[in-house]
């Protein structure tokens, strides 16, 4: 025993040095796998930019970079690996033999060791060193534990400077608000760029204070920093006298309410939504807050009301639905300290104007902080701020600014709504002023129309809900392993290869029971030189089959290991390129969210890779271990043989029965973290909003609500695994129990020899064990089965628009003409609510269209089906006389450029996100910068110390919303479009950026058909045409002069706005 046992510490040594080096590959492995799975999330997310600019080879490219990585990683180690597995069996095996030749010699030099210690000793050795081999395969999967372990330990154990769970530092309670900003620097982390430079800055309890100033002059920056969400490296921020470092973080965000320029929602009800605003408040409060916001009319209109579910980031409100909700989560906490950054700036005339009086209301009696480029909403400010490049160079109020000529007097001079006709403004002022209340009996008009429609959409919403989740519920078929395995046919002779090598595998063991055999034997020969002669000849063999296992288990095992690492980066590869190619109904679906389509590409490749790599093999090892067994029991004993064959049935009905279970339970597993990963994914993603409303716990309980299922599943599994393993397990031992017994009959009958007895149970015995291992594999093979089964669902899924398509007209040349003809339009998710309404528009080649109206009434709408997002239901829209649907798909979308309301930008360089405007060639660094310079973004990037080879970060976090805007219209120019689309494309920029902007807009347009959505009419009224939309129609049509003299819809929209000038 002492002998054998001198091995342990070599394989325990070899163990940690294996297990230490697997670590280290998988740790490697797993941030490669990150990487891919970020640039999954940021694309999917971003999924309408994508098809815009067709940016999907692109992407594609990007996401298989980081899986080639990840798949070097995985085949270096699968060597590792496997070396450790080949070396430990050669182990195991010299074990054997030194076991036997040792055990030999002390029955030859020693009379007190006979035949039954040696065996004794030597079977204690084999069921430990058997286990021993059948734990290596795992190490793998050990290795992989502690790689994820460290990542997740890294998180949990970081020093955190801002803990918003700390109770320790002191509290605001019944106090006075009053802030004091002094001389505070914050140095950006966008390439250690200075943002602010010794602000000063004093509000009083229940002052308003606007700040004002050109984008990404620090505005923003200001009250991020009083949230705390950073901290200046010079000067302090004060609360009530009270360095804000020195306050509790969560007492602090608590007392602060926050309506930021994009507004973020949650995956749930629009009461949860108003309610992460405060979580102990009543309906009634829910209901205040939201009328107060404007907010309760359209929402009172739905047949859920408040318990309306709003999708993924609020897809299925409009911008100015969402951001009176996300208006109304701040109100109900009725803050202390108001934070309003562009609070109104998603929303049209009519509803801006309601909700800005709202918004007057709210702050009385609260102290409020402003940023907004509209300077009609902060023109009552007790104190307004001109910023100019990190310093606060002027201070007082409207009329005191007014005078002195500074910044602000400047700004507010180039926002007046200018006008050719001077005498038409005058007179719509003057009979504004005859008439008070004509304008709100229009907007009570238009509001009540409004809401008329969106009744009618609420009610036919609700009552297809129920049809489209069960038109939704797709029944996936089933998919066998060998159209999984025709994924690698390049893989084949490797596979092949491994097989041999696994069968070679699963010849060894029937070897070892024949070698065994034999040596029991060799015992009974009574020549004692011929005894030591055998003793040595088969502890020679045994020690060969150990180099020949070394060799044929790291073949196996690498061959196996580098096929399932293609396999993977294979499927995960096709995985994304199948979803890129889905069209936008499919993204709608809440059950392809963001969360749940990262969750898959990360989750099913791996799963049927882990049975269909390493564990495949040691499944094929197994097979043929048994069948090579089975082969030889015959030959030695037919009668043992029949009877302990007899049992084996029983083995393989309990992992039968194992695995239909597992496999359905798997399935709903797989829904389930799904939506947990949905739920993970959701809050990173909007961090910011989650940390202002210091819901952090809040979130993490619905997370943790959500592995609920999935943990009571898993121990209702391991039950029954438990119970099922242990039976198939228990039969072995019977199976040995019955191969003694009758076995001894069998030789006292004299119809088998003692030897061959031995022979055939180790041959049956070991390879039932071999096949209890591979039962083993039955949760595994049912995860995978799963996966397998969505994924093919996925690759043969085609969508009614193929963005992949090559099918379709590409015109030599095109035009720019574009017309609408009596468009009828339901949104596939509410199949039974109009969204448009027989539209029907014209604009030329060269013409600029601008469409007007409320929020909510087709606008964007009509851009998308321009767009081909989605397809009209009736009516048609053409390009140049010629039906898009009849077009082809990628040749359409690269004859138009669209700037949104809110711009998306990928998580690269300045000049990479430009160029993204363009994939179809390698934009040149001169037409960047031309793009820049025309965006008015030149001068800032160029004052980087990276300059365009600055990064944004992640969704361009980096940026102001200013210079993210202007990088995406940068981005629309470099794409020199024959059609312009612009929906809000000024409505993120300072009154300076956005006349600029404008001006390089006006001249973008020229010899460029182009549509505009706008809610600033200023920005609208040179467009060749006016369209006023209402309710999905066109309700008045033609140029800002004419439509003015009909004193109409669109006359009396430019008098409201006027009249906040």
């Amino acid at each position: 025993t002492l002998v054998i046992l001198a091995i342990s510490p070599v394989l325990a040594i070899s163990a940690g040095l294996w297990s230490k080096i697997l670590t280290s590959f998988t740790n490697r492995e797993l941030l490669a796998y990150s990487k891919a799975g970020a640039v999954a999330e940021e694309v999917l997310s971003a999924i309408r930019t994508v098809m815009a600019f067709g940016g999907q080879e692109k992407e594609l490219k990007r996401y298989d970079k980081n899986l080639v990585e990840a798949r070097n990683i995985g085949i270096k180690k699968a060597i590792t690996t496997n070396l450790s597995i080949g070396f430990t069996m050669f182990i195991v095996y010299a074990s054997y033999s030194l076991a036997f030749w040792y055990g030999s010699r002390l029955v030859l030099e020693d009379t007190s060791y006979t035949i039954g210690n040696v065996m004794i000793v030597f079977f204690a050795v084999i069921i430990g060193a058997f286990g021993i081999g059948q734990a290596a395969p795992f190490l793998e999967a050990i290795s992989v534990a502690r790689g994820a372990a460290y990542t997740i330990f890294e998180i949990i154990d970081r020093t955190i400077h801002m803990y918003p769970f700390n109770t320790h530092n002191s509290s605001l309670r019944n106090r006075k608000r009053c802030t004091w900003f002094r001389e505070h620097t914050l140095v950006n982390s966008i390439a250690f760029c200075q943002v602010l430079k010794g602000v000063n800055l004093q509000v009083k309890s229940g002052q308003t204070v606007a700040l004002v100033g050109s984008s990404g002059c620090g505005k923003s920056t200001t009250i991020q920093l009083l949230q705390r969400f950073y901290d200046p490296q010079q000067g302090t921020i004060m609360v009530d006298g009270r360095d804000v470092r020195t306050l509790n973080l969560r007492s602090l965000r608590q007392l602060i309410g926050v309506v930021s320029q994009e507004p973020v929602l949650f995956a749930t009800t629009i009461a949860e939504n108003i309610r992460f605003g405060h979580e102990k408040v009543t309906m009634e409060d829910i209901e205040r807050a939201a009328r107060n916001a404007n907010a309760y009319d359209f929402i009172s209109q739905m047949p859920e009301r408040f318990n309306t579910l709003v999708g993924d980031r609020g897809a299925q409100l409009s911008g100015g639905q969402k951001q009176r909700i996300a208006i109304a989560r701040a109100l109900i906490r009725n803050p202390k300290l108001l934070l309003l950054d562009e609070a109104t700036s998603a929303l049209d005339g009519e509803s801006e104007a309601i909700v800005q009086e709202a918004l007057d209301k709210a702050r009385e009696g609260r102290t409020t902080i402003v940023i907004a480029h509209r300077l009609s909403t902060i023109r009552n400010a007790d104190i307004i701020a001109g910023f100019d490049g990190g310093v606060i160079v002027e201070l007082g109020t409207h009329d005191e600014l007014m005078k002195r000529n500074g910044v602000y007097h400047t700004l507010v001079s180039m926002q007046t709504f200018h006008q050719k006709d001077d005498n038409g403004i005058e007179d719509i002022k003057a009979k504004r002023l005859d008439s008070p209340t004509g304008d709100k009996a229009f907007f009570r008009s238009l509001s009540q129309q409004s809401h008329a429609k969106e009744s009618d959409l609420a009610k036919e919403d609700g009552e297809d809900n129920k049809e489209t989740e069960q038109i939704l519920e797709v029944k996936i078929p089933k998919v066998s392993f060998w159209k999984v395995l025709a994924l690698n046919k390049k893989e084949w002779p490797y596979i092949t290869l491994g097989t041999l090598c696994a069968g070679v595998n699963g010849a060894l063991q029937p070897a070892f029971a024949v070698i065994f055999s034999r040596i029991i034997g060799v015992f009974a020969e009574t020549d004692l030189v011929k005894r030591e002669e055998q003793s040595n000849l088969y502890s020679l063999l045994f020690l060969v089959l150990g180099i020949v296992s070394f060799v044929t288990f790291f073949l196996q095992g690498f061959l196996f290991g580098r096929s399932g690492e293609l396999l993977t980066m294979k499927l995960r590869s096709m995985g994304l390129r199948a979803m890129l190619r889905q069209d936008m109904m499919w993204f709608d679906d809440p059950k392809n969210s963001t969360g749940a389509l990262t969750t898959r590409l990360a989750t099913d490749a791996s799963q049927v890779q882990g049975a269909t790599g390493a564990r495949l093999a040691t499944i094929a090892q197994n097979i043929a271990n048994m069948g090579t067994a089975i082969v030889i029991s015959f030959v030695y004993g037919w009668e043992l043989t029949l009877l302990i064959l007899a049992i084996v049935p029983f083995v393989g009905a309990a992992g039968f029965l194992e695995m239909q279970a597992l496999t359905g339970q798997a399935n709903r597993d797989k829904k389930l973290l799904e939506e947990a990963g949905k739920i993970a994914t959701e809050a990173v993603e909007n961090i910011r909003t989650v940390a202002s409303l210091t819901r952090e716990r809040t979130l993490e309980k619905i997370y943790q609500d959500s592995l609920e299922g999935p943990a009571k599943t898993a121990k209702k599994k391991s039950q029954f695994y438990g119970l099922t393993y242990g039976f198939s397990q228990g039969v072995v031992y019977l199976a040995q129990a019955a191969a003694f017994r009758f076995g001894a009959f069998l030789v006292t009958a004299g119809r088998m020899e003692f030897e061959n007895v031995f022979l055939v149970f180790s041959a049956i015995v070991f390879g039932a064990m071999a096949v209890g291992q591979t039962s083993s594999f039955a949760p595994d093979y049912a995860k995978a089965k799963t996966s397998a089964n969505h994924l093919f669902y996925l690759f043969q899924l085609i969508p009614a628009i193929d963005s992949y398509s090559d099918e379709g007209e590409k015109l030599e040349d095109c035009e720019g003409n574009v017309e609408f003809q009596s468009v009828g339009f339901n949104y596939p998710m509410r199949p039974n609510v109009e969204v448009l309404k027989g539209l029907s528009l014209k604009v030329e080649n060269g013409q600029t269209l601008a469409l007007v109206g409320s929020s909510g009434c087709g606008k964007s709408t009509s851009v998308q089906l321009l767009e081909r997002f989605y397809d009209t239901l009736s009516g048609n829209v053409l390009i140049d006389g010629k039906d898009v649907r009849s077009l082809h798909i990628q040749w359409l979308r690269a004859q138009m450029g669209i700037v949104s309301q809110e711009p998306v930008l990928f998580d690269c360089s300045m000049a990479e996100n430009i160029a993204y405007g363009d994939n179809s060639r390698i934009v040149p660094q001169d037409e960047i910068v031309a793009a820049a310079r025309a965006a008015n973004i030149h001068t800032f990037i160029d004052s980087l110390p990276e300059k365009y080879n600055t990064k944004v970060g992640d969704k361009g976090t980096q940026l102001s919303g200013g210079q993210k805007q202007r990088i995406a219209i940068a981005r629309a120019l470099v794409r020199q479009p024959k059609i312009l689309l612009l929906d809000e494309a000024t409505s993120a920029l300072d009154t300076e950026s956005e006349k600029i902007v404008q001006e390089a807009l006006d001249r973008a347009r020229e010899g460029r058909t182009c549509i505009v959505i706008a809610h600033r009419l200023s920005t609208v009224q040179t467009a060749d045409k006016i369209a006023v939309i209402q309710n999905g129609q066109v309700i008045e049509q033609g140029t800002h002069q004419q439509l003015l003299a009909k004193k109409g819809a669109y006359h009396l929209l430019v008098n409201a706005q006027v009249s906040q000038i």
